[in-house]
């Protein structure tokens, strides 16, 4: 039997979905079928309304052995697993002959646990288990969501969080689910037979493709400790996130809180000078955090390096010691020795990584008025550790929408551990890249507006010409805004100032859920939908709800934030240009991404405005621009005005 070619496979599934086949979805399936059969690396950036999913998941399931799809969110895994594979292995199952099988799998918290579900949760005052069910009052939100995970554990058949609707509160979840580290393991649980975790696994073993999340990606090349199952093929979606996934799993952090809690969980399982030396060490960290200051550790402090030595040698000693101490009056002992190792050796491989110091880990205080002083480590650089661990051994695929910067992949490329396009060498993963476009005609469909009369946008104080700007806009354009703005305190003051100068209704990002403020400003096209960093990316709606999207500042990263700083920092050391390679890269994948909200669909018409001169003024601006879809580019701002006003014309002429 002659193998199905990938077009006639892709044909089918497109029309399954009742998609329309795009030149640069059939472009981006033979790019991935050849990257799989060469074993070689692929870099593809697919525009919205690509049909990105089906163009890789297509040569995937046509592969025949297992491949690994890995996105930024658990939200896009649910719909690979929910929406697109299920149609798409359906039909192709006639021209393959066999019918793929395909498992979701996630880091261990997000199933429910049925050994904390039934003995019960570890008490941080008693540090012995407690039924959380009773403790917990029926009357209460956190009771209540109690007793309806309670229900819920009977019924469901995966466990998995994201199938319980309505969800619960985090906190209810923290008491029926457990780490990866506090895991009894499943030969020693008295559930593991029924474990949900241990199932999805399971499944995961079986299948042909796995989807999986970014974040588990990165456990899985960090920690040496395999959790995915083996792959000869790995596509990342949303490949844009990764960098940012896996700094935020090799960073480790510090609170008092957090080592007081390790403090009393090991405090019965230990003898009391054991014990003791622990609570001195938590006692002598907690003051030096006390009179910490916000901002990064070039060097760490004398009183800070002496408190952190102290934790971790104490730390080292429960260690050891737990393993060998039996308290008859602790119920359930072992769940709760693994919470409190669990707990324990976290302090330790903080404060060891700390007081080693490395020149390639960045150390940082932060400070939040709440919840007190935090210490953190993260990696200065996570591209060598990509380099070594992603693209050894199998094929990988990296896509997202935004992946060329100022007009080219090597940006992104040298984040992921990667030298310029078409260099070779012996240690030098080699690859290609590919824009396969975007089915959108943005010159037509969309205007790029800066506001270049506007005064440079300063660190502090209100910007009363940008106000004025922004409420003109919204006036022009009917509502129908989306705006993106660098800083929650910057969202929340353009919320309260245009809620008292226009009758249109500002909604705010933290006012209620995300997907209920979506669902509201999609409703209503008289409504604009103020907020920052999660809208820059998790929006998604077509027509002419949304048909202004306002950036009120290039984002660059913050001055003093730590970590940023130090990559600049480095980049200038070697030689390069820190500013670039860092500041400008970060702001260009989040206006790329930002700008991308405005035409999901190919009947949107609309406009973005900068509200930020130095997008048309600056000596980076082009590089910036070139990042952005192609759209009409003005600095008049009476042209954007009336192209608005007509924009919304029109769409109240539809609606009539």
């Amino acid at each position: 039997m002659t193998k199905p070619s990938l077009p006639d496979l892709l044909h089918a599934a497109v029309s399954a979905v009742g998609g329309t086949e795009r030149p640069g979805q059939v472009a981006m399936a033979e790019a991935v079928g050849e990257a799989i059969d060469d074993n070689s690396h692929r870099l593809i950036q697919a525009g919205t309304g690509t049909g990105k999913s089906l163009g890789y998941l297509v040569p995937a399931l046509a592969h025949g052995e297992r491949v690994v799809v890995a996105t930024a969110t658990l939200a896009l895994q649910r719909q690979l697993v929910e929406r697109d594979l299920p149609r798409t292995v359906e039909a192709l199952h006639p021209q393959l002959r066999r019918r793929p099988q395909f498992a979701m799998l996630k880091g261990r918290s997000n199933y429910l646990c049925l050994h904390r579900l039934h003995e019960g949760a570890p008490q941080d005052e008693e540090e012995g288990l407690f039924d959380q069910f009773e403790a917990a009052t029926p009357t209460s939100k956190l009771g209540q969501d109690l007793l309806r995970l309670r229900d819920w554990a009977d019924e469901t058949e995966t466990g998995d969080r994201d199938d319980l609707t309505p969800g619960v509160s985090d906190k209810a979840w923290a008491q029926i689910s457990v780490s990866s580290r506090e895991c009894l393991g499943a030969t020693k649980c008295a559930y593991g037979a029924e474990c949900f975790a241990e199932a999805a696994r399971e499944r995961a073993k079986l299948a042909d493709v796995v989807v999986t999340n970014h974040a588990l990606l990165a456990i899985d090349a960090i920690e040496g400790a395999p959790v995915l199952p083996q792959h000869e093929v790995l596509i990342v979606d949303e490949a844009h996130e990764l960098v940012s996934r896996v700094t935020g799993v090799a960073t480790g952090e510090l609170t008092p809180g957090q080592v007081n809690r390790a403090v009393k969980r090991a405090a019965k399982l230990v003898d009391e000078k054991t014990a003791d030396s622990l609570q001195t060490a938590s006692e002598s960290f907690e003051r030096v955090m006390e009179l910490a200051l916000p901002g990064r550790l070039e060097e760490i402090p004398e009183d800070l390096g002496y408190a952190l030595m102290a934790l971790r040698d104490a730390a080292r000693n429960v260690i050891s010691a737990i393993g060998s101490t039996r308290d008859k009056s602790v119920h359930d002992e072992d769940a709760v020795r693994k919470q409190a190792l669990a707990a324990v050796e976290n302090i330790h491989t903080v404060a060891e990584r700390i007081t080693n110091g490395s020149e390639y880990d960045v150390v940082w205080y932060e400070r939040h008025d709440r919840f007190g002083a935090t210490l953190r480590v993260a990696p200065l650089s996570v591209s060598g550790l990509l380099r070594e661990k992603l693209f050894e051994d199998r094929s990988v695929v990296l896509t997202s929408a935004t992946l060329k910067l100022g007009g080219d992949f090597n940006g992104v490329a040298a984040s992921l551990g990667l030298s310029p396009e078409g260099v070779e060498g012996d240690d030098v993963p080699v690859w290609k890249g590919l824009d396969v476009g975007s089915p959108f005609d943005y010159p037509k469909q969309g205007i790029l507006y800066v506001a270049k009369h506007l005064a440079t946008p300063g660190r502090e104080g209100t910007r009363g010409d940008m106000m004025d700007e922004l409420a003109e806009l919204i006036e022009a354009a009917g509502g129908r805004t989306l705006g993106l703005f660098s800083s929650m305190r910057g969202a929340k003051a353009a919320a309260e100032e245009l809620r008292g100068r226009l009758d249109n209704p500002i909604l705010l990002q933290g006012e209620e859920t995300l997907g209920e403020l979506i669902k509201a400003f999609a409703a209503d096209p008289k409504t604009c939908l103020f907020g920052t960093l999660s809208l820059w990316q998790g929006v998604d709606v077509p027509g002419p709800s949304c048909q202004l999207v306002v950036m009120d500042r290039i984002p660059f990263p913050r001055p003093d934030d730590p970590l940023m700083s130090a990559r600049q920092k480095s980049v200038e050391e070697h030689g390069g240009n820190g500013f670039m390679a860092v500041a400008a890269t970060h702001a260009a994948l989040l206006m790329a991404q930002g700008a991308g909200r405005l035409v999901r669909a190919s009947g949107d018409r609309g406009v973005v405005a900068v509200l930020d001169p130095r997008l048309a003024t600056a000596r980076y601006g082009s590089f910036l621009r070139a990042t952005l879809p192609d759209f009409w580019y003005t600095t008049d701002r009476n042209q954007a005005r009336r192209s608005l006003a007509a924009i919304d014309a029109a769409a109240q002429a539809e609606d009539k």
